[in-house]
């Protein structure tokens, strides 16, 4: 049986260091397999976050050679294991205790958003076309690799004006939804900081439902806030009828 050598961070808030522990690998062995066997041989105190195994509670999420994934989900055999594996909490949120990171933000932002509110008179039927386009958005397993990797809250730390991909994807499913009657393009616009994003797509690449959340929440979003606050024709007739904006 091989081993590995996965360099994980052990620390908190206050800072920390990497450790190196060699793990044995066996068929089929995911990273998270190799998180417990350290946990179960090496160092019973490594803090980590997980539940399901199966990649639908979204709570393993960290940084293994560089890439935020889903530690259940990535498998040993498919990492080079004649180097050291790293493995990193993710960069984005405050780091509680080694790979353990706090992400009650995202919950904040969650709030902002108002949730389903049918439309007056609802009869409640619509086509399986429209059920399909806003089914995509309802697999988000709120892993937050996508708020994770998304250089508005990666780089430049604006969580106060920015909600992330992830909550752009609760929106698109909201706003595409044919019975709901809400509007959030203000909130959009004014609290999400939808015209932060420049569309780089690195949201999309680590979703690990294959959420196109680029292409399906977020290009979609941006027109309905193009649309009504940059039109010029809705611009001018504005101005002709004396209206305003809210």
């Amino acid at each position: 049986m091989a081993d590995a050598v996965l360099n994980v961070f052990r620390g908190d808030k206050s800072g920390g260091q990497t450790v190196d522990y060699k793990v044995p690998i066996a068929p089929g062995m995911v990273v998270l397999d190799a998180l417990h066997y350290i946990q179960g041989h090496l160092a019973p105190d490594l803090a980590v976050r997980w539940n399901c195994k199966a990649g639908k509670c979204g709570s393993c999420s960290a940084e293994v050679n560089g890439r935020p994934r889903l530690t259940c989900k990535t498998r040993m055999d498919a990492l080079p294991v004649n180097e050291p594996i790293t493995v990193r909490p993710m960069k984005t949120f405050p780091v509680i205790k080694d790979l353990v990171t706090d992400v009650s933000w995202n919950y904040t932002v969650n709030k902002k958003i108002p949730p389903f509110q049918p439309k007056p008179g609802t009869d409640w039927k619509f086509s399986q076309e429209d059920a399909d386009r806003v089914q995509e958005f309802r697999k988000c397993i709120e892993c937050f690799l996508c708020q994770n990797v998304c250089h508005v809250l990666r780089d430049h730390d604006k969580k106060a004006q920015f909600g992330g991909p992830r909550f752009f994807v609760r929106v698109a499913g909201l706003e595409m939804h044919p019975l709901d009657g809400g509007d959030r393009v203000k909130l959009l616009k004014e609290e999400l900081g939808l015209g932060y994003c420049n569309i780089t797509k690195c949201c999309t690449e680590v979703c690990p439902e294959d959420i196109h959340i680029t292409d399906n929440a977020i290009i979609p979003l941006k027109e309905r806030v193009v649309d009504r606050y940059y039109d010029p024709l809705v611009w001018i007739a504005r101005k002709i009828t004396g209206s305003s904006e809210s």
